[in-house]
């Protein structure tokens, strides 16, 4: 064991090299890889944590619009922070080569790859 948790995915090194670009556009336009690079497993792992991302944060914006004053002040703004912490963690994973799940919300599997 070299440390790294058992849930991570590999990926081969040329497909990380070709389409790193890809996976870091992911978590702001998750989008663009399912068009532009399907036939990459590395950016379509980075494309679904970007989708996932990208629902949670839609979920909560509706939440917390929802429910009045402490919604609106309390829970929406720690939540969206908490989902642009998880964000920049999915960045620095897709920049360093790597496909290990987001905490709390990495564990979806929405697009299969």
């Amino acid at each position: 064991m070299n440390g790294e948790p058992t849930n991570v995915q590999q990926a081969e090194p040329t497909d990380i090299a070709d389409n790193k670009a890809m996976a870091v556009l992911a978590y702001i336009l998750f989008f663009v890889p399912l068009l532009a690079a399907k036939q990459s497993k590395f950016a379509m792992y980075h494309a679904n944590q970007g989708l996932t991302l990208f629902l949670a944060l839609v979920a909560v914006n509706i939440v917390s619009s929802i429910i009045p004053i402490i919604g609106w002040l309390i829970i929406g703004p720690l939540a969206n922070l908490g989902l642009f912490i998880l964000a920049i963690v999915g960045i620095l994973n897709a920049v360093g080569g790597r496909c290990k799940p987001l905490p709390l919300i990495g564990g979806f599997r929405l697009i299969q790859h």
